[in-house]
């Protein structure tokens, strides 16, 4: 029971339930920890200690029998919620010098979930300026580092919560996903984030009707994983659109034998630096040893498909949301620029073109799926970000291809085009530069449970941090390794 800030929420559970330790302890342990890393990690946007505290109290009560009912999913586990997910009470700030201190109104129902089974939610993680970056960096909040190399990003635009997971400063964490930006940082922090397909966790108005957003949960273990998705999926009052719970899922390796997986070193032309593909070859290998079917396929869905695609329905809805913003200096370059480049495909190709776009890709997967239970890609094709980078006045050079558009990395937008998917980042390593990598394993529409049970197997196999040697060394630094 030594370092308790990274054991996991099942193993947490146990102990309480044994009374081998209590929720006041671990909350000690996890604030003690971000005590010591939050200065060069900079993943928690807020600290919410009073009302932490209150719930850990209340847990360790519950736990001993002395009232207030009994024990729930969630009780005394430290969980950090992404800043863009509005809590009651507290700003709503968003990464932005715009936003002000008006306390919220209403709690995002992923939020009011985890509230309601006994979760502690004692700290809001950074995000990017209104979330539209694959990098976490704010005037607001300044610029969050991955804890596996300081030197570089935890990813985004739930980065906040991808680092404080990998550096230990919470249990459990909540994410968003309207390009990849839940399964990025998982990848580029070494944890597990699963993107539910559309409608499944309720979110809020009026970005509850984009089919590319998805609210989701992150944790460095798969079961811990499917924990929090069981708590927070299912129809809610606030969200018209959203679906009825499904059956909870429980992930189970032996579940996942015998399954055919579809394989893909890569999708379509999209580039993927050698120490990615290497990492993903790998897990795949460990999956056939495991007793799963892995064939590998081409899946023929071209790179400038998808972002043209990506970026006509990016500039219908967050190209007029910065418009309506006007001319304000203090708005940061990446978000006008992404606005920019988004209303500029809008505009050259119009909405029709980008439906027809979006229906090549989702039938593209489809003949996939006529074969296979489950495909398994990479998440990112480079290995990584600079921190502090804002990618405005250049683009990214992965395996020797120049990609004028940073975001052109990542295979992720993919499955926010076809968003039915269900799909589950794991680790598959790390690159030479010490930062991890992932894998994207995607399941058939709404079929959730799939990529669980093969994430089940791909864990039992690797045990990553399980392991204690799967663990940043903070007392490092940065490297200085370049993109």
């Amino acid at each position: 029971m030594t370092d308790l800030h990274y054991l996991s929420a099942h193993e947490l559970l146990e102990a309480y339930r044994t009374r081998a330790l209590s929720p006041v302890e671990v909350l000690d342990a996890v604030e003690d920890r971000a005590d010591a890393v939050e200065p060069t990690v900079n993943a928690l946007s807020h600290r919410l200690q009073e009302q932490a505290r209150s719930a850990a109290v209340e847990a360790e009560a519950r736990y001993a029998g002395r009232g207030g009912g009994d024990p729930r999913p969630l009780e005394g586990i430290p969980v950090a919620a992404k800043e863009e997910q509005p809590i009651a009470g507290l700003p709503l700030r968003l990464g932005s010098l715009l936003t002000d201190d008006t306390p919220s109104p209403i709690t995002h129902p992923v939020v009011e979930r985890v509230l309601a089974a006994g979760g502690m939610v004692h700290a809001q993680t950074t995000t990017p300026e209104y979330s539209c970056a694959a990098f976490t960096q704010s005037a607001l909040w300044g610029v969050t580092r991955n804890p596996w190399n300081l030197g570089y990003g935890p990813g985004g635009s739930s980065g906040g919560s991808g680092a404080a997971l990998a550096a230990g400063t919470t249990i459990l964490a909540t994410g968003s996903d309207i390009g990849g930006s839940i399964r990025l940082p998982a990848s580029l922090c070494g944890v597990v984030g699963f993107k539910p397909p559309y409608a499944r966790v309720p979110g809020v108005p009026p970005f509850n009707l984009d089919t590319y957003c998805h609210d989701g949960p992150m944790a460095r273990t798969v079961a811990d994983t499917a924990l929090l998705q069981n708590l927070i999926a299912g129809a809610h009052p606030m969200d018209p659109v959203s679906l009825p719970a499904p059956r909870p899922v429980v992930p189970d390796a032996t579940k996942a034998r015998g399954l055919k997986v579809a394989f893909a070193a890569t999708i379509g032309d999209f580039p993927i630096d050698p120490d990615v593909a290497a990492n993903t070859r790998a897990l795949a290998d460990s999956l056939r040893d495991a007793g799963i079917k892995v064939e590998e396929v081409a899946i023929p869905i071209p790179h400038e498909t998808v972002f043209t695609a990506a970026l006509i329905h990016y500039g219908a809805i967050f190209g007029p949301m910065i418009t309506e913003l006007g001319d304000d200096d203090r708005l940061s370059r990446y978000a006008r620029r992404f606005a920019d480049r988004a209303g500029q495909a809008l505009t050259a190709h119009g909405f029709f073109k980008g439906l027809c776009l979006e229906a090549d890709v989702q039938q593209a997967l489809a003949d996939v799926f006529a074969d296979y239970d489950a495909i398994i890609c990479p998440t990112l094709g480079s290995t990584g970000f600079l921190a502090g980078d804002d990618h405005v006045d250049h683009g990214v050079t992965v395996d020797g291809t120049y990609l004028d558009f940073y975001l052109g990395a990542a295979l992720t937008p993919v499955f926010n085009v076809a968003s039915r998917h269900p799909v589950l980042n794991i680790p598959t390593g790390r690159a030479a530069n010490g930062v991890p990598t992932g894998a994207q394993i995607v399941g058939r529409a709404y079929d959730d449970a799939t990529p669980f049970h093969i994430g089940a197997a791909a864990e039992e196999a690797h045990r990553w941090w399980a392991d204690s040697t799967w663990r940043p060394d903070l007392a490092q630094g940065p490297t200085g390794n370049q993109v």
